[in-house]
């Protein structure tokens, strides 16, 4: 009975070994080597690219790369002095920017842009604030990355209000809002554009 007592006893433990190893459990005082950390899109594009245009304005627009907006240099085929001093003109420029497709180059850093057409922008409407831009949708109607995109890219321009805002209305009789582009905007480009108030830089 004692011999097939230690019997039983040895076959338990070679199917609990047995079960270890099925279950990928490997004990070892090594260090695994997992290989490098997956690698990431650089979401920067070389100005080689922007060097090569000689013609029209450098401006900068905002494009989303992974799950967040990063500045990129272009260059406008509009000349510089046709833009100057026009703020409706600008923020049209920087728009169409936003509409068009990514190069290649950009596409292989890793940008995108949520921003699609039909879409314009005119000047504000009669009783508007100081600045306002109209848009021919809605910013409300906007996915909340477009809006992020077009909130940070004129916000940041000579088309902005000031303070990285930019006040924007649709084509209605609705009152424009004051966006904001913030950090978190940023980082987070598909929660809802911040509109808290920020001084306006035209008040008295």
């Amino acid at each position: 009975m004692s011999g097939l007592r230690r019997t039983g006893v040895l076959a338990a433990a070679f199917v609990a070994v047995a079960l270890a190893s099925g279950c990928g459990i490997r004990t070892t005082s090594v260090p695994v080597d997992a290989g490098p950390a997956p690698s990431r899109v650089p979401c920067s594009v070389s100005g080689d690219e922007v060097a090569t245009q000689t013609s029209g304005m450098p401006v900068q627009v905002f494009l989303l790369c992974g799950s967040q907006l990063e500045p990129v240099d272009r260059r406008s085929p509009l000349p510089e002095e046709k833009a100057d001093g026009d703020r409706v003109r600008t923020a049209s420029t920087l728009l169409t920017q936003l509409l068009s497709e990514p190069s290649d180059t950009e596409r292989q850093a890793g940008f995108s842009t949520a921003v699609k057409g039909p879409l314009a922008v005119t000047g504000g409407h009669k009783g508007d604030p100081a600045g306002t831009l109209r848009l021919s949708r809605q910013p409300e109607d906007l996915t909340p990355t477009a809006l992020a995109q077009i909130v940070c890219t004129l916000a940041r321009s000579s088309a902005g209000a000031g303070g990285d805002t930019v006040a924007l209305g649709g084509p209605g009789g609705y009152p424009p809002h004051r966006y904001r582009c913030t950090a978190e905007l940023r980082e987070r480009p598909e929660s809802a554009a911040p509109t808290a108030a920020a001084p306006d830089p035209t008040a008295s």
